[in-house]
């Protein structure tokens, strides 16, 4: 186990540095720069224009830039931010605990509901319970995202108004709520963006939930303990899911970098004040600081989830130690 969370941390840190690396190349090398997009007033002279370049150490080579930009990183210092005026990470530490609340649900949620209809897939093969949530499922897979996000917007938000337009918190009462209250309407500005987010992820685990629990169902393993008077719903949960959960587990690793790309589209579509809004406005900016850091804090959260995805196949199959990973 612990030879598995080394390798880990050791391919982590390798694709962190590349992460970086490339983030930052690809927007300096890329036209214009966060001085530019900055002052668009055509009354803003040259020489002012190149003095804050200066300022920024813009004007320098690139590879130049590079170190200044590894020697910071290294001390922990993520930089300025030119959108936000302050620093990288103050923002980064007022959005990121919004993202995590809005993923986790997500990925709670999507998990919840996929592993279930899955189970009752399995459970009814062949019925017309798994034919019709089958071609539910395969419905909702089809959908494109942006359509889904603006039609629930369109109708639950606006037409019906069960659930908020946009932002966090009521503006009316932000900030003067407090305890369950609070949390309450956290909850009620967040749910659309979770149902969302559900409803286009919970198909994966379905049908690998499906998949999985079908041939854990007709083994030999299961067979022997249906023989020996195992009631149903016990053998299902207690060997069945269980022994179905690996390649559950793993399906929820791999999807993580695809739940982070599409909370950052959902956050700017449902205004959630998280880490993708951010992102959004600062690509707009060419703010290369802030892009650069959110990349970097994206990609530790794949890799922090892959691990415990890892982590917990491991336990679940103790034979399994990654190397086939």
């Amino acid at each position: 186990m612990w030879i598995l969370v080394r390798r880990r941390l050791v391919d982590a840190m390798v694709v962190v540095w590349l992460v970086g690396t490339l983030s930052f190349t690809l927007l300096h090398v890329a036209p214009g720069d966060p001085v530019g997009a900055a002052l668009t007033d055509p009354r803003v002279s040259p020489a002012v224009r190149a003095h804050w370049r200066a300022v920024y150490a813009l004007d320098r080579p690139l590879l130049e830039q590079y170190g200044h930009y590894v020697r910071a990183l290294v001390r922990g210092d993520l930089g300025f931010s030119f959108s936000q005026v302050r620093p990288v990470a103050d923002a980064l530490r007022e959005t990121l605990p919004n993202s995590l609340l809005l993923m986790g649900l997500a990925l709670l949620a999507s998990v919840s509901v996929g592993a279930g209809l899955g189970t009752i897939q399995a459970v009814h093969r062949g019925s017309r319970v798994d034919r019709t949530i089958a071609i539910a499922t395969s419905s909702a897979s089809a959908i494109p995202e942006v359509w889904l996000s603006l039609m629930l917007l369109a109708v639950l938000g606006a037409q019906l108004a069960w659930f908020p337009l946009n932002g966090q918190c009521d503006p009316l009462t932000c900030g003067t709520l407090e305890g369950w209250r609070a949390a309450a309407d956290v909850a009620h500005h967040v749910a659309l963006p979770v149902l969302t987010l559900t409803l286009l992820f919970s198909v994966a685990f379905a049908r690998v939930q499906r998949v999985a629990l079908r041939e854990v169902l007709h083994d030999d393993v299961m067979r022997t303990a249906r023989a020996k008077g195992v009631p149903g719903g016990r053998l299902l949960m207690q060997h069945g899911v269980r022994r179905a959960a690996r390649p559950l587990v793993t399906t929820i690793g791999l999807s993580l970098p695809v739940l982070v790309g599409g909370a950052v589209f959902v956050e700017r579509v449902f205004g959630w004040p998280g880490m993708g809004s951010l992102l959004v406005t600062a690509v707009g900016a060419r703010d290369y600081p802030l892009v650069t850091a959110s990349a970097i804090v994206g990609s530790l959260l794949v890799l922090l989830g892959g691990l415990l995805a890892d982590v917990a196949s491991a336990w679940l199959d103790p034979r399994w130690q990654g190397v086939d990973a």
